[in-house]
Parts: structure tokens; sequence; C-alpha cells
């Protein structure tokens, strides 16, 4: 018994010692802006991690605004949901597939001009707290945009603006601009074992 008592009486000094040294990081922190997130590596989750950080924004009472820059028009689960919120959510589809669908870079130059616009306006509209600019990643690894304007677009963008951009393979640039950057790894995929796209996992 008095073992026991001897180590919870060690655990909750350790945990004390644990909070102090938590409580004094937590209040060292006092900035408060708008966030450049960037999700991207090989891993499975990227877009998916934005959609659920849209989530916790529409709690919150904010606009989210989303503009997919490759995705065609999928019937995916995450429009249905988000776009079950009405005008709370701004939500535009501005790719026209994957490239190895289109096969025509000039068309694909063309949506993604677009969806950088759409981009911009959802970016200037001062109602919207947090816009997804999913698979921007891809449109700049295949040079269908120029790297430097998106850049600097984003870094001068509100000072209250959180952006997350999504996509594998994201440019050097984009990764020195962002404030947080998290790569996904991949450890293992059902896709290997012959598992297809599933509707509520995939899309």
């Amino acid at each position: 018994m008095s073992t026991e008592t001897d180590e919870a009486a060690r655990h909750r000094a350790k945990m004390e010692k644990r909070k102090a040294v938590q409580d004094a990081e937590v209040a060292s922190k006092t900035i408060e802006k708008g966030l450049l997130i960037v999700n991207t590596g090989p891993g499975k989750g990227k877009s998916t991690a934005a959609f659920g950080l849209a989530l916790r924004a529409l709690g919150h009472g904010w606009r989210v605004g989303v503009v997919q820059f490759i995705k065609g028009a999928w019937d995916t689960g995450e429009r249905r949901a988000l776009e079950a919120f009405g005008d709370r959510v701004a939500w535009h589809t501005m790719g026209e597939g994957f490239t190895w669908e289109t096969q025509d870079k000039a068309r694909d130059i063309a949506a993604a001009t677009r969806a950088f616009v759409k981009a911009r306006e959802l970016m200037a509209d001062p109602t919207i707290g947090l816009v997804v600019l999913d698979e921007l990643n891809i449109a700049l690894r295949y040079d269908y945009l120029p790297l430097d304007e998106v850049v600097a677009t984003l870094a001068g963008r509100r000072e209250c603006l959180h952006v997350v951009v999504t996509g594998r393979n994201a440019r050097p640039e984009m990764i020195a601009a962002a404030d947080l950057v998290t790569e996904m790894g991949q450890v293992k995929h059902h896709f290997a074992a012959g598992v297809k796209a599933q509707k509520g996992i995939e899309f």
C-alpha cells in the first residue's frame, strides 16, 4: 500500500513540474496572426486535414473559402458536408481533373489561372477567416502558375487570414513562406493491396 502511495506521490510531483513548464511555455506565446499552413508529403490525409480544420473554423462561427485547383467535379463527401453550412462556405472546384486525365497543359494552366483569381477574391473577402487552397502545390509543381507571384500573394494576405495549402511536393519557396508545414508520411497504403478508392474514405 505504501509503495502505491509513494508512486502516486512521485507521479503527482512529476506532473506538477511538467504542468509548470507547460504553463510557462504557453504563457510565453503572445503573437496572434493569420497562419500560412502547408500540408504536403507522399502520405494520405493532406486535404482531409485541411477540411478538418475548416470544420473547426466553422464551429467557431467563421466563414470558410475553398478552391480546388486540380480535382474535377468529383462528388465528394467533404463538399457535401461543408456545403450544408450554406453561405458560410464558399466552395469552388476549379480544376478539370488530374494532369494525366486532361493531358492538355494549356487547358490545365488556364484552369489553374482561373482558380487563383478565385483564390484572390476569397482571400480579399473580409468576412472569410480561413481559405483552403486544395492541391495548389500540384499546380505549382507543374508550373501552371508563377511561383513567385503565388508566394508573394500568400505572404501579403490580410493579417488575420488563415490559409491552408495542400498537395504533395510543396516547393521550397512555399515551405519557406509558411508558418506551419506538416509532411504526411506514407507508412502503409491499402492501394498497394489492391483496395480501390472508396466513398467516405478517399472521396
